[in-house]
């Protein structure tokens, strides 16, 4: 049975923020609430990355433990969904997520915060495959129908990878191995290693 997983390629990411976009509007994501989001570390500075954040489908996921009324479940090929008519509020999800994927459309007390949203890796989730009410709560269901995820469809320069994590894997590896890392990738040491190299001469000096 397939494991379905994401990757972000970092050393792709180019923070065009696409993913984002893509996911409002295949899901019709609710206003305030944003299913992926990208993150950039030393923006601007040497060693700067962007990568693309969600729900990461943890094979062990922590909000699955957490949840009192048992609203997340993981299905057989590891997507880790939730069912809305359960959801009670709580945010105990939210605090145990180590990537803050679960959003909630009120930031309020306990209960009034409304139904949980989160990244479905466009699989839909508790209802009739395809029924309007599926649409309607949880976004398009491209699983079912042989399809990948929108936001990893539309990556324009295939930095987010989703797929079975073996498939993943075997990318991301031959990638490593065509364009080395580190420094080594994408011309990295000619975009922040001239500045360590004009201070090196003038110290000479």
């Amino acid at each position: 049975m397939a494991r379905m997983k994401f990757l972000c390629d970092t050393d792709r990411c180019i923070e065009c923020n696409g993913c984002v976009t893509a996911c409002k509007n295949e899901n019709e994501v609710p206003w305030g609430i944003n299913r992926r989001r990208v993150v950039t570390i030393n923006d601007g500075q040497e060693g700067e990355r962007s990568v693309s954040v969600a729900c990461m489908h943890c094979s062990d996921a922590p909000c699955i433990s957490v949840c009192p009324v048992d609203t997340i479940y993981q299905t057989a090929d590891g997507i880790v969904l939730h069912d809305k008519d359960i959801c009670i509020g709580c945010g105990y999800c939210f605090f145990a997520c180590p990537f803050g994927a679960p959003q909630f459309p009120t930031q309020s007390s306990f209960g009034s915060r409304g139904k949980m949203d989160k990244c479905t890796f466009c699989a839909g989730g508790p209802e009739k495959v395809g029924s309007i009410d599926e649409k309607r709560k949880y976004g398009s269901n491209r699983i079912a129908e042989g399809k990948l995820p929108i936001c990893a469809e539309m990556c324009s320069t295939k930095a987010l990878i989703a797929g079975d994590a073996s498939d993943v894997s075997d990318i991301y590896r031959e990638r490593i191995v065509w364009r080395g890392s580190a420094a080594g990738a994408w011309g990295w040491d000619l975009a922040y290693g001239r500045r360590k190299r004009e201070q090196a001469r003038g110290e000479a000096k």
